[in-house]
């Protein structure tokens, strides 16, 4: 008699649960992605440098207006909660203090990818299209360039526009907001 392993997924809510009882560390670097426990990458100084940018470049524009995280989980039903390097989320007054935001808050996401940029990719950016996320950024430090993706159509994001360095990236929700790529994509093509 031969014994098949199967594969049990988590859900949304049974990560969310697990996380409460305390089941994993308070410091490990894991999501969740399509009901599979993952370790993120490492974070490495280009990458820290570039979020810590991204942040210090909106927070103090988007203040009384939205919500700005960095590296703070979103759940994306019904098997994902993810920590985007930074999320940009409705404004509510309660800050979401009983819940994490959901898609339907979510205004702007971002990832910086130094060495992740294929989970990006490849599991991050359908999941954030599928969950209809109006617009995703993506900086890709090795290719020294940043991908913007809008309009999110049966689970894949149909404009995607290059942005090279020199170039600029304005949010769709916050059009008067213009952030210098190059403020972003420094000191060269080169990651550490």
């Amino acid at each position: 008699m031969s014994v098949e392993l199967v594969e049990r997924r988590i859900t949304l809510d049974e990560w969310e649960r697990m996380v409460e009882a305390g089941v994993f560390d308070e410091d490990e670097r894991i999501e969740l992605l399509g009901g599979r426990i993952v370790c993120m990458a490492p974070i490495g100084i280009r990458h820290r440098a570039s979020t810590a940018a991204l942040y210090e470049f909106f927070l103090p524009r988007l203040l009384g207006r939205a919500i700005v995280y960095s590296q703070q989980p979103v759940g994306i039903p019904p098997d994902a909660e993810v920590e985007p390097d930074l999320l940009i989320v409705r404004y509510r007054t309660d800050q979401y203090r009983t819940r994490h935001p959901r898609p339907e808050d979510v205004l702007l996401i971002v990832e910086v990818a130094d060495s992740s940029l294929s989970i990006d990719t490849s599991a991050k950016l359908p999941r954030y299209a599928e969950a209809g996320i109006p617009e995703a950024w993506l900086f890709d430090l090795r290719g020294d360039r940043a991908l913007v993706y809008c309009e999110p159509q049966n689970g894949t994001y149909s404009l995607v526009r290059i942005v090279e360095r020199g170039g600029t990236l304005s949010p769709i929700a916050f059009p008067d907001l213009v952030l210098q790529a190059n403020d972003i994509l420094w000191p060269g093509g080169e990651s550490e």
